[in-house]
């Protein structure tokens, strides 16, 4: 039976659309999430031809998620709207059309929905969830049937709901870039121990490679190294992290740098990377200060490296990383706390206060099998 309405959180960011995000990074230590509210009743709209129902069970949080409320994050929002992109349900209806999934197939969100294949296309931001389209923060929601993508069969909902994102992001900046894909004996950076950077270092040492990973401390490098990490560097006792890690490759140099902080992190990426090599940007955790870079020409120039900024990836790629996981082994790390459906605003902080190893989850629903 569909039920008629739905329960789900939304973000009132008032002039959300017309604030530009400021450069610092004190308001995520001490603002609350007083914008997230949990609305009940929701009445769920009828089904199109080619859209299907799911039943959300899971929900992982990305830094985005809580950058978007405290007006942290480059890229406008929706004044009013359903956080979130990264979910995992079971699909409970289905319209007339929909031919590539079946009422209880496992699914997971697609966090650019207009995103099928190829190259990436600026008109296509309007499509990302969680901010222009509602996200899976619900206990039901409605998507095209290709905004969904099957769940691979060895994880369960908790750890399918954390690959739209993160598992994405890490396969785009690995093995996206024709002629420049990881490839077995690489040296590659993974900066942090969050959900893109665990699964960089998972992906390329299934792939052969050599993985050196930052950490901000001992606990989480012990915790890392269990993965089968060559190297790990603690960034916040080693000022010079970047030179660091080139010296653990003999000076050969990072064939692929997975950078998360954005301006704070590009010189230590600079410092790592090899002549032609990739600096993946994917993410702007850095730059407390506010401060831009004045010399970021004159280090790509120099360096001869290829710096490429990366927005998740394709449902081609999606299904690619999913695939790939499966056949490798590979299993999300997901942090140790999982938080109940309401107790999304404890989530959201819990994220902020950066406490978390691997990936933050939202259970919605406790059914998950």
């Amino acid at each position: 039976m569909i039920p008629p309405t739905t329960a789900q959180w939304i973000i009132e960011c008032g002039n959300a659309k017309t604030k530009q995000p400021q450069p610092h990074r004190a308001t995520l230590n001490t603002s609350t999430f007083d914008s997230l509210k949990l609305q009940k009743d929701v009445a769920i709209p009828p089904l199109q031809p080619n859209e299907c129902l799911i039943k959300v069970l899971a929900v992982s949080l990305n830094y985005r998620d809580i950058a978007i409320p405290l007006e942290k994050f480059p890229s406008p929002a929706r004044s009013s709207y359903v956080p979130t992109s990264d979910g995992a349900g079971i699909v409970v209806a289905v319209g007339d059309q929909v031919t590539l999934h079946r009422v209880g197939d496992k699914v997971c969100t697609l966090f650019t929905q207009h995103h099928q294949k190829g190259l990436f296309k600026i008109a296509m931001k309007k499509s990302f969830l969680g901010s222009n389209v509602g996200g899976p923060l619900r206990q039901y929601a409605v998507y095209t049937e290709t905004g969904l993508v099957q769940v691979p069969q060895s994880m369960s909902l908790i750890e399918a709901s954390t690959l739209p994102c993160a598992a994405l992001t890490a396969w785009n900046a690995l093995f996206g870039l024709e002629g420049r894909k990881v490839s077995p004996g690489d040296w590659v950076l993974a900066q942090g121990t969050g959900g893109v950077s665990l699964f960089a270092a998972q992906l390329a040492l299934a792939a052969g490679a050599k993985v050196i990973q930052t950490t901000s401390s001992d606990f989480k490098g012990e915790k890392v190294k269990t993965l089968g990490v060559h190297h790990i560097i603690n960034y916040k006792t080693d000022a010079s992290w970047g030179a660091t890690a080139k010296t653990l490759t003999g000076d050969e140099g990072i064939a692929h740098v997975i950078d998360v902080g954005g301006e704070e992190t590009i010189t230590q990426s600079f410092a790592a990377v090899k002549e032609e090599g990739v600096i993946s940007v994917v993410g702007f955790l850095g730059n407390p200060d506010g401060q831009s870079n004045p010399d970021l020409f004159g280090k790509i120039f120099g360096q001869v490296a290829i710096v490429r900024g990366i927005d998740i990836g394709s449902r081609e790629q999606f299904v690619a990383v999913c695939k790939f996981m499966e056949r490798h082994g590979n299993r999300p790390i997901v942090d140790e706390r999982v938080f109940g459906f309401e107790e999304a605003k404890e989530a959201f902080g819990y994220l902020r206060e950066q406490r978390f190893m691997g990936k933050v989850v939202i259970r919605v629903a406790d059914d998950d099998n």
